[in-house]
């Protein structure tokens, strides 16, 4: 397929009005997720959706790749055992991509999952007796023999409507099998020695249906990428108000979750099994669904999770993640688990909560201020129209764009290695003169810092940005008279530094996670207390 870069030159405009309106104004960064963001998932946590990454892939050797994230099941306790934290094999989990801008999806990847008892029993007084635990011993490989329940999926791609369209399946390049193993949580280093070796036995190079290109695969346990004071943040934003406009008390904070685990569905696709025609930009977004019925057994039969004996009727959504905080704060909480149930195609619907937002009243509310003390006056906010559903034009915007909530990547703008990259993504990279555009809103990297991002322009920094000559198209009303914080926008953030957490130079990017005991986790063996 053919693909078409960014000019350069259409970036300077944009570059020309930052530097003139925010000129020496530094702002910070910290990161963002959707962590029990609605009352209903709130009760089903295995289909719970976190975060979700895109972004053109920054592994040497791997340009042109789009690397997919979707995180699933949060704050998960390392220490979580003995069931740990198992895919449900009742639910669909989902990564779509619209290629061609009208907000609906033309590729869909299909996760499945199976977890197998194997019934590990010990001779007990000459009775063999099954064993309570996940593992019997020390695991190495995949399918290891220690295992008690071994853990496998699939992965189906759907090409036209996720449910009506054509399907076939994600095979591995090695042998051509479509099922995969998925390896168990990070127990601790006793029963696992080396994760790490053990989790790269399970990243697989797949051929997908339709794709002339081989793609990457892994399915698995990661620490937590995403940095934050949760506590802080939903207490009102429990801080003095001179900490979070003091850029040089970034890490004043605790990261709560500092500790804490998730499971990554990852996939590295070449852009070309991506795109359509020559529009380089696509939209994605993950979902988790469940069948719309489920009958519990009073006496379940010995197996496991067969407490459900039967679950059927059509699969129906209840967990949606595409950009970063939708749901969690900008969507009232009347229709929160309508927006989780909900398809982009119909998110006009939602658009109240994005051109009249309430988060910047709250934050005045939170901080004892008379409404228009902080919060910005161009009403409707066609500043975040553009950031949130659109895309920027000349950015992430795809010639023919349905007004939607999706996150956005143009494959056209090539990767820039994690060394490089902006934390405050397209316009932090603007304002410091770089050479990165291949950030957040331009999809979503581990590293770009989503809270702070997020924080500069609910509250105004998109304004500030535009100028008073409406360079980003952001809308005649959206200039720094609208503004009342003004340049102190760009200062705004959380308290939680995001640079500390760490990620892997490669594909799945994420880090190794947290053990339940051993070195480097929170259970020290009492050997060496």
């Amino acid at each position: 397929m053919t693909h078409h870069r960014v000019p350069p030159g259409r970036l300077l405009p944009i570059a020309a009005a930052i530097a003139a309106t925010v000129a020496g104004v530094y702002a910070t960064p910290a990161q963002a997720s959707s962590h029990r963001e609605a009352p209903f998932i709130t009760t089903a946590p295995k289909l719970d959706g976190t975060d979700f990454y895109m972004f053109s892939s920054y592994e040497t050797g791997r340009a042109g790749y789009v690397t997919l994230l979707a995180n699933y099941q949060p704050l998960q306790s390392p220490y979580g055992g003995p069931n740990y934290f198992k895919m449900d094999p009742n639910g669909l989990y989902e990564i779509h991509i619209d290629n061609n801008g009208d907000a609906k999806e033309d590729v869909t990847f299909q996760f499945r999952f199976k977890n197998k008892l194997n019934s590990i029993a010990l001779s007990i007084g000459g009775v063999d007796v099954a064993i309570p635990l996940t593992q019997a011993g020390s695991v190495s490989g995949p399918n290891s023999p220690s295992l008690n329940v071994n853990e496998t999926f699939t992965v189906d791609v759907m090409r036209g409507d996720r449910r009506k369209g054509t399907r076939a399946a994600v095979t591995n390049a090695a042998g051509g099998s479509a099922t995969f193993d998925k390896p168990v949580d990070n127990i601790g280093t006793k029963t696992i020695p080396d994760y790490v070796a053990y989790a790269d036995q399970h990243i697989y190079n797949v051929n997908i249906p339709g794709c002339d290109m081989p793609g990457k695969l892994f399915v698995g346990q990661r620490q937590d990428p995403f940095a934050i004071g949760l506590g802080v943040v939903f207490d009102l934003v429990n801080a003095p108000l001179s900490v979070i406009t003091d850029p040089t008390l970034i890490n004043a904070g605790v990261n709560v979750i500092d500790g804490s685990n998730v499971t990554t569905l990852a996939m590295e696709v070449h852009k070309s099994c991506l795109t359509s025609g020559t529009e380089p930009v696509i939209g994605a977004w993950t979902t988790a669904s469940a069948r719309q019925g489920s009958l519990l057994d009073p006496t379940p039969a010995a197996g496991h999770q067969t407490s459900s004996i039967r679950s059927g009727g059509a699969w129906t959504q209840v967990s949606r993640v595409g950009m970063p905080l939708v749901n969690e704060v900008v969507i009232g909480l009347p229709v929160k688990d309508r927006f989780n149930s909900s398809r982009p195609k119909d998110d006009a619907q939602f658009g109240v909560y994005v051109t009249n937002p309430t988060f910047p009243r709250l934050l005045e509310i939170a901080f004892g201020q008379s409404a228009g003390a902080f919060a910005p006056t161009n009403i409707p906010r066609t500043d975040l129209v553009t950031a949130f559903l659109t895309g920027i034009q000349g950015v992430n915007q795809p010639a023919n764009v349905v007004p939607s909530e999706m996150l956005r990547l143009n494959t056209a703008i090539p990767a820039v290695p994690e060394a490089q990259q902006n934390r405050l993504g397209i316009v932090g990279n603007i304002l410091a003169g770089g050479n990165d555009n291949a950030g957040f809103p331009n999809g979503r990297r581990p590293k770009d810092d989503i809270v702070d991002i997020t924080l500069v322009a609910a509250m105004g920094g998109l304004c500030m940005a535009n100028g008073d000559n409406n360079a980003f198209q952001f809308g005649a009303a959206c200039k720094p008279s609208a503004v009342p914080l003004g340049a102190t926008t760009f200062k705004l953030h959380d308290g939680v530094d995001q640079a500390v957490i760490p990620l892997l130079p490669k594909f799945p990017y994420l880090n190794t996670p947290i053990p339940g005991a051993g070195p480097g986790s929170e259970g020290v063996p009492l050997s060496a207390r």
